[in-house]
Formats: structure tokens, C-alpha cells, sequence
């Protein structure tokens, strides 16, 4: 239950929970978002949803069932091929979303605590016993167990697996082989957030989050390229100080934007890593956009549009507010976003209005939407896999 309080409040109610909290590797705590934003009685009543307009048409293309998902689970997508995870058995599923056709689905034998990696050909997840397990085909290629936790999920690119562990240690394994190929471990921070954080090539780089820095790392060997700081931590204690960056960033334009965690959100140069503008934004999930603009979705649910060059603020929308959110999807001339109450949103890039709403299950989107072969792939609490295509 997410409950929208000041962080002296939450402080009081977490540090029961720190009290008995086990240390991990590094000396690093494992602290749930969920534990960190649900530290009050009761929620705000959702703000009810406007009419849908059908301003837009949008059709089901292809749905498929996986079981139950108990949290979230990032879907990856390389070119017309999309793969998905369900927690309970660990369950991996790659669909050609061109054609809505199941190419291949395995159990890797334990649930799982990170989401899929893929490249369309190898595939990457990782289970609650810390084992990173390739698969390519159906089949299970390796395993390897990390020695620590991780929500991240992994990358697979230049066929090549990287992984990002609690402990703030990231690591390069051979696809085929299983080999550890480099290692770069930095100081693990007090505490650590227990959702998705951020690891994506760029170009012949690996970028990651390290708390609250962007860094770019060459994929080769894991030397530091360049660190720029999208939040400074601040407060009197762990808790007040984390602001691990998360969820999805959005490259375009030469920059790269993240959200660092309840903090800001910013824009880094590419290429030199220097730091172009932070805005105080107090969300959880990632951000997406294109050359001209960013956007995200606040922890109570108002989504808002940023000017990328500089970080002024465009427009704002707040019909949606107290509503649990996904990370927006900018797509065409939408912005898509899945919401705990089952629904998927359509907004104007323009100015935020509400396009259209489909509602595939019920159950609550719990995977950020992402695009494959023309097709919307969303993911849900009762582990439906829908593909939609607009009219």
C-alpha cells in the first residue's frame, strides 16, 4: 500500500525494519520500494478516471498466459522479438510480436528475482537463489550463481550478458560459455532499492546506475568512462539519503535521462557525461521521451512533460492521480502508461489528454509497456501477456 508522506514519517516506520534488516554483501541493506513508500495506514482514493474519449482506436492483436506475476517484471524487446517472465516457477516466454506466435517458453526450475534480458537469440534472467541463467532456444545454457542479490535486470548485447549485483558490483559473462569475462565492483551504500535499476548500452558503452550517478562504462573491459551525478543525496540518516537511480532512461538527442529515485529527474551529455540540468521530481518509475522532450509519472500519479534541452516543464496532468503508474511509453504521437487498476492509458504527447483506455485483464499493468514489430506488449498481475495495435 503506497502511502505519499514525508520522509521524516517514513523514516519512524522503517527503522523498525532496518533494525532487523540482514547485511548482504558490502554491507549493503536490500530496502523494498515498497517497504520505503508504504509506511502509512491508508491511501488517498484514486482520482476517478475521465470518460475515454476514443479519440484513437486501438485493437488486440494476440494474448498469451503466464502464471501469476508477483512484481514486476521488465519485458525486453530485440527487434520483432519480445520476452517475458513470470515469477512463480520462472517462467520465460520469447512471441514474435509481428505475428502473435510463441517461439519458445521454459521453467528454469526457481522463481525469479529479476526480469529478462534478450537479444532475440540469447536470453538472460537471474532467481531468488542468485543465479544468473542463460537460455537460447528454450533451452538452458548455464548457470552461474552472482554471490549477491540482483533486481536489475540483465542486459544481453554483442552477445555478451551483463549483470549489476545489490552490492553495486557489475559484471560481463560469455553468452556461450558462462565465463566471467570482467569485474568492476565499487563501494556499496548503506542501503540499496529492491526494484529494477538502470543498465543499458549506449552505442559501444554500458551505462548503469550507481546510486545516484550515471556511469558510463566501456563494455570491453568495465573501465570507468565518465560519472555524472543525477541527485545529491541529502538527509540526516540512510533512509533520507537514498536515491538510487531507476527504472528506464531515455537516450536521444545525444543526452541521456534518468530518475534518481524520490529526488530528481536530469539529462546528462552522452558523450562527455557532463551534466546538462536536474529537476526535483519525487518518482519512482523510469522516464522515456525523444529529442525534444522528456517524460514521467510522479509517485501520486501526475504525469508531466519536460523540455529536454533544459528541463522546463511543458504540461502537466493530474487525472490520474494516486493511481499506481508504469513508466510512460512514447510512442508515435502517444504516450502509453498501465496503472494498478487494470487500465492502459493513451495520452497526447502534445499536451497529456486522455486518447483512449483498453483494460486487458482487470488485474493491474505491472510491466513498463513497450513497443515490438508495431505491436504494444503489456504484461499483468495475472500474467497476461497482451499485444495491442492501434486502428
Amino acid at each position: 500500500m503506497t502511502v505519499y508522506l514525508p520522509v521524516t514519517q517514513r523514516t519512524m516506520k522503517i527503522q523498525r525494519f532496518l533494525s532487523n534488516a540482514r547485511l548482504r554483501r558490502g554491507a549493503a541493506v536490500v530496502l523494498s520500494a515498497l517497504v520505503l513508500a508504504a509506511c502509512g495506514t491508508s491511501k488517498p482514493k484514486p482520482a476517478e478516471l475521465p470518460k475515454s474519449p476514443e479519440i484513437m482506436g486501438v485493437t488486440q492483436a494476440w494474448s498469451f498466459k503466464l502464471p501469476d506475476v508477483e512484481f514486476p517484471l521488465v519485458t525486453d524487446v530485440s527487434d520483432d522479438v519480445v520476452a517475458v517472465a513470470g515469477g512463480d516457477k520462472g517462467t520465460v516466454m520469447a512471441i514474435d510480436a509481428r505475428t502473435g506466435k510463441e517461439l519458445w517458453r521454459v521453467d528454469v526450475g526457481a522463481p525469479l528475482n529479476a526480469g529478462v534480458g534478450s537479444d532475440g537469440t540469447l536470453s538472460a534472467v537471474v532467481t531468488r537463489d542468485n543465479d544468473l541463467v542463460a537460455l537460447q532456444g528454450g533451452h538452458v545454457l548455464w548457470k552461474k550463481n552472482l554471490g549477491a542479490e540482483t533486481f536489475t535486470p540483465p542486459l544481453v548485447a554483442g552477445r555478451r550478458i551483463f549483470v549489476q549485483t545489490a552490492d553495486r558490483t557489475t559484471s560481463a559473462w560469455d553468452g556461450q560459455s558462462g565465463r566471467r569475462l570482467w569485474t568492476q565492483t565499487r563501494n556499496a551504500d548503506a542501503l540499496v532499492l529492491k526494484r529494477p535499476g538502470v543498465l543499458q548500452a549506449v552505442d559501444d558503452a554500458l551505462v548503469a546506475g550507481v546510486g545516484a550517478r550515471l556511469v558510463s562504462m566501456a563494455a570491453t573491459n568495465g573501465a570507468s568512462r565518465w560519472e555524472a551525478p543525477i541527485a545529491s543525496p541529502r538527509g540526516t540518516n540512510d533512509v533520507e539519503r537514498l536515491a538510487d537511480l531507476t527504472g528506464t532512461i531515455s537516450v536521444a538527442g545525444g543526452t541521456i535521462c534518468a530518475r534518481a529515485y524520490y529526488a530528481n529527474v536530469g539529462c546528462v551529455d552522452a558523450n562527455r557525461g557532463v551534466l546538462l540540468w536536474t529537476k526535483p521530481a519525487t518518482g519512482s518509475v523510469g522516464v522515456s521521451g525523444d529529442e525534444n522532450t522528456l517524460y514521467g509519472v510522479e509517485q501520486n500519479g501526475v504525469v508531466l512533460s519536460w523540455r529536454r534541452r533544459d528541463g522546463e516543464q511543458q504540461w502537466s496532468n493530474d487525472a490520474f492521480k494516486y493511481r499506481q503508474m508504469t513508466a510512460p511509453l512514447a510512442a508515435g504521437r502517444t504516450l502509453i502508461i498501465g496503472e494498478d487498476g487494470g487500465n492502459l492509458l493513451f495520452l497526447d504527447r502534445a499536451d497529456g489528454k486522455l486518447l483512449a483506455r483498453v483494460s486487458p485483464d482487470g488485474s493491474a499493468i505491472v510491466a513498463d509497456p513497450v513497443v515490438a514489430a508495431n505491436t504494444l506488449v503489456v504484461v499483468t498481475a495475472k500474467g497476461g501477456v497482451f499485444g495491442y495495435r492501434p486502428k
